[in-house]
């Protein structure tokens, strides 16, 4: 089955820096996009930063445009997220993301997240 593990959060300082990964399995990983998503207590989950197959082509939100960067090792199955100049409004969970997509729709598959704090 569909698998997405997330590790690498924790309590930073304002400024700091922290690196999340994604360990996935269950499928042909390589060939699918990924994302980092977050949702923070009481706000709607917002997606962060995606990466397509291959690694070539990015996107962040303009709130971490700068700050993060995704990043991808197909031989490993594992994607990335580096964040550096940590503020406190990057507290919230970090979900990883991938999407089965059809015509008819597309399916969601989630990590169970990973906790990030910026203290102030």
């Amino acid at each position: 089955q569909v698998q997405l593990v997330e590790s690498g959060g924790g309590l930073v300082q304002p400024g700091g820096s922290l690196r999340l990964s994604c360990a996935a399995s269950g499928f042909t990983f390589s060939i699918y996009a990924m994302n980092w998503y977050r949702q923070a207590p009481g706000k709607e989950r917002e997606l962060v930063a995606s990466i397509s197959s291959g690694g070539g082509f990015t996107n962040y939100a303009d709130s971490v445009k700068g700050r993060f960067t995704i990043s991808r090792d197909d031989a490993k199955n594992t994607v990335y997220l580096q964040m550096n100049s940590l503020k406190p409004e990057d507290t919230a969970v970090y979900f990883c993301n991938t999407k089965f997509r059809s015509i008819y729709g597309s399916r969601d598959y989630w990590g169970q997240g990973t906790q990030v704090t910026v203290s102030s």
